[in-house]
């Protein structure tokens, strides 16, 4: 399929899957508790399992998945973890939900550069990363500081901050929140309707979001626009170094630099940054932020990079200019520093000139994905209105 025929699908209401279960043998009446509190029709089943990509996210990015054994993607499955992640009941006082810190139309990301969660008097201690293309991480650990060791992990973790969602304190704990979404008139259904019973566990809802957030694959930005133009498995580098014809000089200038090792001339980007998920590599280390540093820091994929900053861990870095120019000539040494950001013994230090910086910049935005941030299959499934008016 061709690249702007498989965007053009996506921009439909609704990517649809079987609407049969075999698992669970259910129908596909929806019921009215379902129907009243969300959008979710279980006669007309979201895509999320299988979907449509470009032929250059074959076998090379497939062996990147973390997609355990233990939970097969499911197009039900990942339709109850997206009404998970947006359901503001997932909070001890139904203030804040997974969809507060990560925002749709900003990449599943937080303009803030610390999130609040159950009061405004409080922030987390990290800024919200995106999650896009977060199913090709590997070795699959979760959090800046890699600190989770599956995406099924990471789920919970909100769930259980004080800061966050709240639940572990003088609210209550995960069985209260348990007892919360079972009272509910859609939980019960709708967990029936996944995993064949009503019941409702932290593993259920570990295994529901984690599958929704991996299934945000992002690969309708302009740059696959051009690439799907001029890739081939069998060309050197399979093509990506290669002008893009939708391009102007100045992205291409950018795409060059990124694409190209500093010992021919670019800024390497592409060491650690792979295309065409631009998730990290997965034996990267640190990016030298502070002097000294011990610790190896994972990042996002830059998909969707350009349409928000804060940037890094600590949100220190308000512009992708900034960022740049960070590489440029600010990386600091320490012990987790990543080796291809040295130059000998030495933080690496970059000769870029103002316009090669700007078409760096140029090219990051590149990656921004219309699709992705407008999909309603990622979008809040809640009727935020009184139902039928």
């Amino acid at each position: 399929m061709r690249l702007t025929t498989f965007i053009l699908s996506l921009a439909l209401p609704l990517a649809l899957a079987s609407c049969s279960n075999p698992e669970s043998g259910q129908t596909a009446v929806t019921p009215d508790g379902v129907r009243e509190a969300t959008t979710i029709d279980f006669a007309r089943v979201a895509n999320y399992a299988s979907p449509e990509l470009p032929a250059y996210f074959d076998r090379t990015v497939s062996v990147l998945d973390n997609s355990p054994a233990s939970n097969p993607p499911d197009d039900r499955i990942a339709t109850l973890g997206r009404v998970l992640f947006y359901d503001l009941r997932l909070s001890t006082n139904d203030r804040a939900s997974c969809a507060s810190c990560h925002q749709q139309s900003f990449g599943f990301t937080d303009p803030m550069r610390f999130s609040n969660g159950i009061s405004s008097a409080a922030t987390t201690e990290a800024h919200s990363m995106r999650l896009a293309n977060l199913r090709y991480w590997q070795p699959g650990t979760a959090f800046w500081d890699r600190r989770a060791k599956t995406v099924e992990d990471q789920v919970s973790d909100p769930i259980h901050s004080l800061v966050e969602l709240g639940w572990g304190g003088a609210a209550g704990d995960i069985d209260d929140l348990i007892a919360k979404l079972d009272r509910t008139e859609y939980y019960p259904e709708l967990f029936e309707w996944a995993f064949g019973t009503s019941k409702i566990s932290e593993p259920r809802i570990q295994r529901a979001l984690a599958q929704f957030v991996r299934a945000m694959v992002s690969s309708s930005s302009r740059w696959d626009e051009g690439y799907a133009k001029v890739f081939s498995a069998e060309a050197p580098n399979r093509a990506l170094d290669v002008d893009l014809p939708n391009f102007t000089p100045q992205q291409n200038r950018g795409r060059y630099l990124f694409m190209t090792g500093v010992d021919r001339g670019g800024a390497g980007c592409s060491a650690c940054h792979l295309p065409p998920t631009f998730a990290l590599e997965g034996n990267a280390g640190s990016n030298g932020l502070d002097a000294g540093e011990t610790r190896r820091f994972k990042a996002p994929s830059l998909r969707n990079v350009g349409l928000t900053g804060p940037y890094m861990h600590d949100g220190r870095f308000e512009t992708l200019e900034q960022v740049i120019d960070f590489y440029v000539g600010g990386i600091e040494d320490g012990s987790a520093l990543d080796p291809r950001l040295k130059q000998g013994s030495r933080p690496q230090r970059l000769t870029l000139s103002g316009a090669d910086r700007a078409a760096l910049v140029a090219f990051l935005n590149t990656l921004n994905d219309p699709v992705l941030i407008a999909d309603e299959r990622f979008g809040d499934p809640f009727r935020r209105e009184p139902f039928g008016q």
